[in-house]
This record gives C-alpha cells, sequence and structure tokens, in this order.
C-alpha cells in the first residue's frame, strides 16, 4: 500500500476512518479481503508468496497496515517478509506499544518499512528507517512510502481532503474512495527525489496510480466505531486501473 490518509480519535463516533491505496505488482499473487480461514477473527486481503498481509483489521478492532519504505530501484533482499509485520500484532494480544518495542529488536531483518498498529484507544507508529516513532497524536496522518506525515504532494493533498470532509462530518466509505481515486500526477517541481528517476517518480506520484506492471490493486477504508463493531470496504482494480470489485463487511455480520 503506497498511500494511506487516515482521522486520529478526531471523530465522535469513531476513533480511526481510514483511507488508503495499496500498490503492488499486479504479478503478484494475493486475495481479496476477507476472513481468514486459519484465523477467522481476522479480516483483510492476503498476500499469497510470503503469506502475510499489507492491511486487517480483527473483529475485535485491531488493526495494522505496513508501508515499504521507498529505498532505491534495487533495494537489498530481506530474510523476513513485511507482511508478517502485521500478521503478527492482530493475530497476538501484545498491546500495540510493546508489540512494536518486540519489532525494533529484529526491525534489520526486514526490508525498509513504516508500520502502524493499534486498537480503538491506543495507535503506534514505527519504521527502520530513522523514526523510532511512538503513540500516534490525535489529528489527521498520511503516510506513502516514506515516514509518517512525510509531505509527499500526494499525502499533503489527501490530508487536505481529509479534514474538508471531515468538516462536513463523518466521511462516507464513498466519499474515502473517491478521494483516492485522483490519478493526476504531482508537478515536476514537487517530486521528491527518492533514487528511482524521474520518469518513474512522476508515474507514482498520483494518489492512484495506474501502470500495467506496478500499480494501484486495491483500495480500503475503514470505519472503527468507538462503542464496538466497524465497516470495512475493499474495492481491487485491473492492471488498466478499471474496478473490478467491491467487497463490504460490518463486524457483526460479516460480508454483505
Amino acid at each position: 500500500m503506497c498511500l494511506l490518509v487516515f482521522a486520529w480519535q478526531t471523530d465522535p463516533h469513531h476513533p480511526l476512518i481510514f483511507a488508503g491505496n495499496r500498490d503492488e505488482r499486479h504479478a503478484r499473487a494475493a486475495l481479496p479481503a476477507q476472513l481468514w480461514k486459519d484465523t477467522p477473527q481476522v479480516l483483510g486481503g492476503r498476500d499469497l508468496e510470503a503469506g502475510g498481509t499489507w492491511l486487517a483489521v480483527t473483529l475485535g478492532g485491531r488493526f495494522a497496515v505496513v508501508t515499504n519504505y521507498r529505498d532505491g530501484l534495487e533495494p537489498p533482499k530481506a530474510p523476513r517478509s513485511r507482511g508478517v509485520l502485521t500478521s503478527g500484532f492482530l493475530t497476538g494480544s501484545m498491546g500495540a506499544g510493546d508489540y512494536l518495542e518486540d519489532v525494533r529488536r529484529h526491525a534489520a531483518e526486514y526490508g525498509a518499512f513504516s508500520l502502524l498498529v493499534g486498537d480503538r484507544r491506543d495507535l503506534h507508529y514505527f519504521s527502520n528507517r530513522g523514526d523510532r516513532g511512538g503513540a500516534v497524536a490525535p489529528g489527521i496522518h498520511g503516510l506513502s512510502n516514506h515516514l509518517l506525515d512525510t509531505p509527499w504532494p500526494k499525502v499533503r493533498l489527501s490530508k487536505a481532503r481529509l479534514a474538508a470532509l471531515l468538516e462536513q462530518g463523518t466521511p462516507t466509505s464513498g466519499a474515502l474512495f473517491r478521494l483516492l481515486a485522483d490519478r493526476s500526477p504531482a508537478p515536476d517541481d514537487e517530486l521528491p527525489d527518492t533514487g528511482i528517476g524521474r520518469d518513474l517518480e512522476r508515474r507514482v506520484s498520483a494518489p492512484f496510480v495506474v501502470n500495467p506492471i506496478y500499480g494501484t490493486r486495491c483500495a480500503t477504508v475503514i470505519h472503527l466505531q468507538r462503542e464496538g463493531g466497524l465497516r470495512f470496504a475493499e474495492r481491487r482494480f485491473s492492471a488498466a486501473g478499471e474496478s473490478v470489485e467491491t467487497r463490504w463487511f460490518h463486524a457483526a455480520d460479516g460480508a454483505r
């Protein structure tokens, strides 16, 4: 997932309102969002190459998402998959802060990442690229393939759009999907330099990336409800950027 934006403890009824796009190679096999057969309290997509997940929740309200930290065109291969960082939290019982303390001790075993884990009360962040993180402050935050709130153009733009939605009340899933659907690249003079070349920086600078090899595979929106329960929706896309399916879930009754 290469763009996420979320409101943490700003809405009276929802401690977490989340919207995110997952960008990945289209050839990488993955399951769409569903309740996991081997761990049925976990809801989310699943990577079929390494078995982990980029983003998932539990029906009890635990939440985890990981993004890659862009580290040039050919980052070194790491011994462990970043997808287990999220699944390890979701299938365990440790609090968010304690879990990330444990992750820190083994952080060098993974490729470059940024990780968010939490529940209705606590949300913590950590990256193994120069940011020891900690508890996330209430407010509107964004993350792409760098550190939390690094002001890349699509992060700044998406945070501003989420703030505008929140001024009108609790945003609907449809409004959050529209926020994620912007395919306009950033101006050249605002592009970051992450070692992948100007042309590729431009192609991946839009909130929604369309490319036949690597692009936005799915968009996810989550409303974590303060008094229990959650709403979760995932929209999947073809390599041409066409919507192929939207899945809707509710904690009380599963898929609908």
